[in-house]
């Protein structure tokens, strides 16, 4: 049986996840994210999706981003006026 890094926990169907030169074996997606994932650069919690980033760092919002003074990301684009139906 495998050990996980993050909690000990000694389990037959540990997995082993490899992000680039990084590698680590878990026992559960949630320890899996609590080592591997990357944390806002502002408010300090895990970043599971794709966040945003600029040189400065990854964000998990644009909201953060802006309280740390990037004024340029936003989180999505703004929806397009829908066309009258004929």
């Amino acid at each position: 049986m495998a050990t996980c890094d993050t909690c000990g926990n000694q389990y037959d169907k540990a997995f082993t996840l490899t992000q680039g030169d990084r590698s680590g074996t878990f026992d559960s997606f949630e320890c899996a994210a609590h080592a591997m994932a990357p944390t806002c650069a502002h408010c300090g919690c895990r970043i599971l999706g794709h966040g945003v980033e600029n040189p400065d760092g990854i964000f998990c919002c644009a909201n953060c981003a802006r309280a740390q003074g990037e004024s340029d990301l936003t989180d999505r684009i703004e929806a397009r006026e829908a066309s009258p139906a004929s």
